[in-house]
């Protein structure tokens, strides 16, 4: 018989390489509540799910430079 074994949720050094960023930027995502994430006893723990979540999320809202600012367009 096997058994399942699927992680439901990781640390945020885990979750931190799985998503490519620095532990300080989860972190920080954690506390700014942009990454759902839960505390069990001194350990904070990120679903799966969460990181699914965040990933799949539009994040077009990012600020861009204006196409004429690029080409390099003169005033005058």
């Amino acid at each position: 018989m096997q058994r399942d074994e699927t992680v439901l949720a990781v640390g945020v050094p885990e979750a931190a390489r799985r998503l490519g960023l620095s532990a300080r930027t989860v972190a920080n995502m954690v506390s700014r509540r942009e990454l759902a994430s839960r505390r069990v006893g001194r350990r904070r723990i990120i679903p799966i799910t969460a990181l699914e979540a965040f990933i799949g999320r539009d994040h077009s809202n990012v600020r861009s430079v204006p196409s004429s600012s690029v080409e390099g367009t003169t005033t005058g």
